[in-house]
């Protein structure tokens, strides 16, 4: 287990595991969960509104190139025996560094790579072709949040990675490949409401900036380069 003992609910901790590559060992994180869970993501698997069991985020060479993520990841979910749907996550950096961070039963996780951030409204493309990373973020919200605020909640949970990178001295708001998954029960009451200053959004807002804020503030080396060394 990675950051300490389950969730008292469905969702466990990540749990860290590997792949053999090209003769390499790779890591890879997984969530899993006891019973259905709603979710939106805009991971490349699994990505949209729906109901998920488990959450794969996975380590990748900085040259990467394959043009199938999503089948690339449902190859490793397979190769996991991951039963059901789920959610598929690439990053270039090392995912044994994740950061957890937990405000008023709000659990967040994420695998930040800053490289070299950019401006979302950037004028020019050419920044694109550079090296830029990933930031991927996990949040488990322990109540069932209504299709409006689960995409709210993905707002809520971006523009707190964007003060994460403001307050880092970085200048651009992401990178052009994060991508933020959201999860939470399929019964209860319903929340209406994401946004930074709903019962649930706050708490998110602020895990969620906690955890990107500590895994910009220490240096993450890309695993290509990791594998150089």
């Amino acid at each position: 287990m990675i950051g300490g003992r389950n969730l008292p609910d469905v969702l466990s901790e990540p749990t860290l595991t590997s792949r053999t590559e090209d003769g390499r060992d790779i890591p890879l994180i997984v969530w899993r969960a006891d019973g259905p869970l709603r979710t939106v993501s805009s991971g490349p698997l699994g990505g949209g509104i729906g109901v998920r069991r488990w959450v794969l985020n996975a380590t990748v060479p900085m040259s990467y190139h394959r043009d199938d993520p999503a089948a690339h990841l449902a190859s490793l979910a397979t190769d996991l025996a991951l039963g059901g749907p789920g959610v598929g996550l690439l990053t270039g950096v090392d995912v044994t560094e994740v950061v957890a961070r937990t405000d008023t039963g709000v659990r967040a996780w994420a695998t930040v790579g800053l490289g070299i951030p950019v401006p979302a409204a950037a004028p020019a493309p050419a920044a694109l072709t550079q090296r830029v990373g990933t930031v991927n973020i996990v949040v488990y919200v322990p109540a069932r949040l209504a299709d409006s605020a689960l995409v709210n909640a993905v707002a809520t949970a971006t523009e707190a990675k964007a003060q994460a990178i403001r307050e880092l001295g970085l200048p651009g708001t992401g990178t052009p490949t994060d991508a933020v998954t959201v999860l939470c029960p399929v019964d209860g009451p319903e929340a209406a409401y994401g946004g930074p200053r709903s019962a649930w959004g706050a708490p998110l807002a602020r895990a969620v900036h906690a955890a990107v804020f500590a895994g910009g503030d220490r240096p993450v080396v890309p695993w290509s380069d990791q594998l150089a060394g």
